[in-house]
This record gives C-alpha cells, sequence and structure tokens, in this order.
C-alpha cells in the first residue's frame, strides 16, 4: 500500500493536469450544451414549421445515437473526404458533449417553460407584453428555477461523459487513472483514486448549481436567500413566528352579573 501511495505521490502532476483536461472538457460542453439547449427548446416550440421541424430532428438524433459513436465520427471521419475537416481532440470533445447533452438539455427548456402556469401566459398577454418582453420579464424568471435541478443532473453526466475523450488521446483523470494502474498494477487502488476524483469534482459542482437554484428561488420569494441558507442560525419563518408569539387571551365584553339573581328592583 505504502508502494501505491508513492507512485500516486510521483504521478500528482500528471493528476493535476488530468484534472485541468477534465474541467476545460466541462466547462466548454456546460456552456455549449447550454447555448444549443436554449436554441433547440425555443425552436421546439416555435410556430413555424421551418424552426420547430429542423430543430426536432437535431435533438432527437443527438439522442438516439451513442455519445462514444459521436466522438469517434467528429474525430475520425471529419477529417476525411467530403469534409477536411480536422479538430484538435479538446475541440472535439467539447463539441461532442455540448451537441449530445444540449439536446437532452432542449427538452427540459421545452418542458419547463411548457410548465408555466397558463395564467402567467395569459397575464403577460394582458399587460400588452410583446414575445420577447413576455418571455424575458414573466415566463423564464418562474420556469428558471424548474430548470436548474435537471440541468444539475444533466452536468454530473458530462462530468461522467468527459472520461470518453481518453479514447480520443486527450490526458484527462480517466487517462491519469489508467496511468496509475500501469505503474502500481494494482486495479482496485487505482480505479478507487478516479471514483473519488470523480465524486469529489461532481460534488463541488452539485453544490454550486445548488446555490444557483436556491438564489432562482429566493427571487420569486419561494424561499430563503442564498444568505439565510449559508448562515449559521437557522431561518425563521413565517410559520415559526406565529408558533413562537402566545395567542392573545380572550376575554369577555359582556357586562358584569348585577347580584341578587340578575334582577334589578
Amino acid at each position: 500500500m505504502s508502494e501505491n501511495l508513492q507512485h500516486l505521490v510521483d504521478l500528482l502532476p500528471q493528476l493535476g493536469e488530468g484534472i485541468l483536461v477534465t474541467l476545460q472538457l466541462t466547462a466548454g460542453g456546460a456552456v455549449l450544451a447550454l447555448l444549443v439547449a436554449f436554441t433547440l427548446g425555443f425552436g421546439s416550440r416555435a410556430h413555424t414549421k421551418w424552426a420547430r421541424v429542423p430543430s426536432r430532428v437535431v435533438v432527437e438524433f443527438f439522442r438516439g445515437t451513442s455519445l462514444v459513436v459521436q466522438i469517434f465520427w467528429l474525430y475520425y471521419v471529419l477529417p476525411l473526404p467530403p469534409f477536411y475537416v480536422e479538430l484538435d481532440p479538446l475541440a472535439c470533445g467539447i463539441l461532442a458533449l455540448g451537441l449530445n447533452y444540449g439536446a437532452y438539455a432542449a427538452e427540459v427548456v421545452r418542458g419547463s417553460i411548457n410548465s408555466v402556469a397558463k395564467g402567467q401566459w395569459e397575464a403577460a398577454i394582458a399587460l400588452d407584453l410583446g414575445p420577447v418582453h413576455r418571455m424575458r420579464r414573466v415566463i423564464m424568471p418562474q420556469a428558471w428555477p424548474l430548470m436548474i435541478p435537471m440541468f444539475t443532473n444533466l452536468l454530473i453526466q458530462l462530468v461522467k461523459g468527459s472520461a470518453l475523450a481518453a479514447y480520443i488521446s486527450l490526458h484527462d483523470l480517466n487517462f491519469f487513472t489508467n496511468e496509475l494502474r500501469d505503474r502500481t498494477s494494482d486495479t482496485v487502488f487505482s480505479y478507487t483514486v478516479g471514483l473519488l476524483c470523480y465524486f469529489v469534482f461532481a460534488y463541488l459542482l452539485t453544490l454550486v448549481m445548488n446555490a444557483f437554484e436556491v438564489r432562482a428561488k429566493s427571487r420569486l420569494g419561494a424561499g430563503p436567500s442564498l444568505r439565510e441558507v449559508l448562515r449559521l442560525a437557522p431561518v425563521q419563518t413565517k410559520a415559526d413566528v406565529g408558533a413562537a408569539t402566545p395567542a392573545p387571551m380572550v376575554t369577555s365584553q359582556l357586562p358584569p352579573t348585577p347580584k341578587g339573581g340578575g334582577q334589578h328592583e
């Protein structure tokens, strides 16, 4: 075990490089996926067929094909005729991750917007807001908190999917795990280190996304603010205030009963 730890210490520079590549794949893929998600999500809701049909075709194509095949196609097929487009391995990985997970996220955007109550749409129309202002000021502020939990799940999936980039010679975290296995000849130790690294990375991203969710809900008045969540003292809600305040004693307002049986002489 001590020899394995020594090999791990010796490979720490490679670990840093692998984490950096994984971070680049995650950040680049997430930004591209977000752009693809909103483009295809709004396109899928368009009233015109020239926008709705191509959006649906692209979404179903990338959802219905394997991410591994997409990476290999972009890396090995695009340089061939008639395309003659040769991508850098990092750019290829970002493009494949962004298109694949962006197609899934497009359904999140479409479903969340459709989940906004019909009365909100009618109220925005009654206020004579145009389509852009209606979406930006009324619909999206309510749909965005619904999107964040599902975006978080897709982001974690994207982090794990970035491990496939090792197949196109990228020295990411998965590549480091294989290097550690070759150096130590200990499969259990090497892949356990890889699992823990991916878990820590994904958990940190989850905390960040949870903070975005709390902030989005707080802006709608649907929950405590981020500052209240992070404070050490518990957040006191209106229900707590009502429970802590003693109920006022009810006193009778009837006049006192006179002596002598209550009858006046």
